[in-house]
């Protein structure tokens, strides 16, 4: 998630499946209950699924875990216990945004020349609409290092941990389709093919003339881009600017 180049599949999700056992293990050693033991577990499984690259993926990562304790019965718990790990994997990701795009991460030079494409005067707002673990703001404060910086995620613990990360922009939660875009200069997005049509939609009702619509890798295809930028390695990046007619 920090710019390192992915590992192959299915190598992380037996690499976490592996420290979880060791984890239950020392924790069992160490004297903690086997349902606390099962609730730091999980929570490191759910952690560590923003590893896959699909939504089935991290359910696999997330998952092994406490299903493969569930077939050895080391473990004498609770039928209500093994639900921890589902409410968990809801808590990192919620229904109402699995629509939207997994969460995957911005490299970190995909937008160094956007600047170049798109100039935004000093204290511009810019917003990272799904910012998941900030990897999109880092990117764009590489690329508008005089700008003011917002992020927008569904997902409380992801908002968190981006705040932590990023402390130097505004990093708050909430929908991103019901956040009002009007104020910012530049929208910048991560999502998917099925998403760029509301994206279009809510950007030409809200954006104002002169602002900048960003999209890594997807583009829109009803619209004719001001630029696109392609990187001699990584994604394109489809740049429009309002009024998009």
């Amino acid at each position: 998630m920090l710019g390192v180049h992915p590992l192959p599949w299915p190598l992380p999700a037996i690499l976490v499946w592996g420290l979880s056992w060791l984890l239950f293990a020392g924790l069992a050693s160490a004297g903690v209950t086997p349902l606390l033991a099962l609730g730091l577990v999980c929570a490191l499984g759910v952690a560590a699924s923003v590893l896959g690259s699909t939504w089935w993926r991290r359910v696999i990562i997330a998952l092994g875990f406490p299903l493969s304790l569930a077939a050895t019965g080391v473990a004498a718990l609770p039928a209500w216990a093994w639900l921890l790990p589902l409410l968990l994997l809801l808590l990192i990701y919620p229904l109402n945004a699995w629509r939207d795009a997994p969460l995957f991460p911005t490299a970190k030079n995909a937008l160094k020349d956007l600047a170049v494409h798109a100039p935004l005067a000093p204290g511009a707002l810019i917003l990272d609409a799904g910012c998941g673990l900030g990897d999109g703001l880092l990117a764009l404060r590489a690329a508008y290092p005089q700008a003011t910086l917002h992020g927008l995620e569904w997902s409380w613990p992801l908002c968190a941990l981006c705040a932590l990360r990023c402390p130097w922009a505004r990093v708050r939660q909430g929908d991103i389709w019901r956040a009002d875009w009007s104020c910012y200069d530049m929208v910048y997005l991560f999502q998917r093919p099925e998403s760029m049509p509301r994206a279009v939609a809510k950007a030409r009702a809200e954006l104002k003339p002169g602002a900048y619509l960003v999209s890594l890798e997807f583009e829109a295809q009803e619209l004719k881009p001001l630029a696109v930028l392609r990187p001699p390695s990584g994604k394109p990046v489809w740049l429009y600017r309002l009024p998009l007619d």
